[in-house]
């Protein structure tokens, strides 16, 4: 039996306000979890029959809620220098949205944004669109109003299309470089939980963030609860993939992440990566499950050693054993790895 997909992670904390208190939640072994609630099962059964709850099993709940939304996919973390900052302010007022919502009121806001910082010299401000059904898929994109861009970021917008048309193409999920910060609208928030909801787990930082993005694509790998539903969600899946295994690759290769083509792999074994040109343009062709963005991308071990590791063997943290590749269309050899300082390092191959 293969290890669970969590077993490369080790536990994580966030703090949160709660009442007047500062608390923490706790994530191990796949879980979110509000410690320092000593009977969380009695209070959300008192909140279920209409009792109050509070801010850290609020937070637990949607997390669990949250488990198979693609749109966190969208929206999270791309890469380990990639990460989703929201404002205090804006989560002040996130919070004052959900706190109006839940009264059944409507806040006169109507304007929640949230900004990605990468390690990139500059970035564009992100947000997320379309309303999320129960299952994780999107139902309908909501566009977000913005002032008219200025010449450069227009021409940009024009290559990224072109590039998109092409099929596993990550640019539509790449922060444009060069590019202004813009202020991108969330126009009907106040009434969208869901949104809401997102907004807030994001703001528990990067470490929750990964893990989050690790827990909705297991549910949604070979393994997962909506495996069944996966090829509905092709497209998403393989954005997803696409987006996180572009720069995992230029870091590879020192290829320039629009080389990369990923299709969404569901056959047995790791997959294949191969190099070749198409059109005279130098091409990385990549098949992979969506199980690579949890086991392998998520912990934070994509690329270790020269190598790109394409599936884990074994894994109990801080170490594991993986298969890697040291070059495209070679076959994969088998690698030890340990964390160290926060770092992946190879132990023997």
């Amino acid at each position: 039996m293969s290890a669970p997909w969590w077993a490369a992670f080790g536990p994580a904390e966030a703090p949160l306000s709660c009442g007047d208190a500062k608390h923490r939640l706790h994530w191990a072994d796949g879980k979110l979890h509000a410690p320092d609630h000593a009977d969380a099962e009695g209070e959300l059964v008192l909140a279920a029959l209409g009792g109050d709850t509070s801010p850290c099993l609020d937070v637990v709940s949607a997390w669990s809620r949250h488990s198979d939304d693609l749109t966190v996919l969208a929206a999270g973390p791309r890469s380990h220098t990639d990460a989703v900052t929201i404002p205090a302010a804006v989560l002040d007022e996130v919070n004052e949205l959900s706190d109006s919502a839940g009264q059944g009121q409507h806040s006169s806001s109507s304007l929640v944004a949230y900004r990605r910082r990468s390690g990139h010299a500059s970035s564009g401000t992100v947000s997320v669109g379309g309303t999320v059904s129960h299952h994780g898929l999107p139902r309908r994109a909501v566009p977000s109003p913005r002032p008219v861009p200025p010449k450069a970021l227009r021409q940009a917008a024009v290559r990224r299309a072109k590039l998109r048309a092409r099929s596993g193409g990550w640019t539509g999920y790449r922060p444009l470089h060069g590019a202004r910060m813009l202020p991108f609208g969330w126009p009907g928030a106040e009434t969208d939980q869901a949104r809401l909801e997102l907004i807030r787990l994001l703001a528990l930082g990067a470490p929750l963030q990964f893990r989050l993005c690790a827990a909705v694509a297991h549910t949604w790998s070979a393994d997962g609860e909506r495996a069944s539903r996966a090829e509905q969600a092709r497209p998403a899946l393989t954005a997803a993939l696409a987006g996180r295994l572009a720069p995992a690759a230029s870091q590879w290769l020192g290829i320039d992440p629009d080389e990369v083509e990923v299709a969404f792999c569901d056959g047995p074994g790791w997959g294949e990566i191969t190099r070749t040109t198409v059109d005279g343009n130098a091409r990385l062709l990549a098949g992979l499950p969506v199980a690579w963005l949890a086991k392998v991308w998520a912990p934070g071990f994509a690329v270790v050693g020269s190598h790109l590791v394409v599936d884990v063997l074994r894994a109990d943290w801080p170490q594991a054993s993986v298969l890697a590749l040291r070059s495209p269309g070679q076959d994969p050899v088998q690698l030890d790895i340990w964390q160290e300082q926060g770092h992946w390092i190879v132990t023997s191959r």
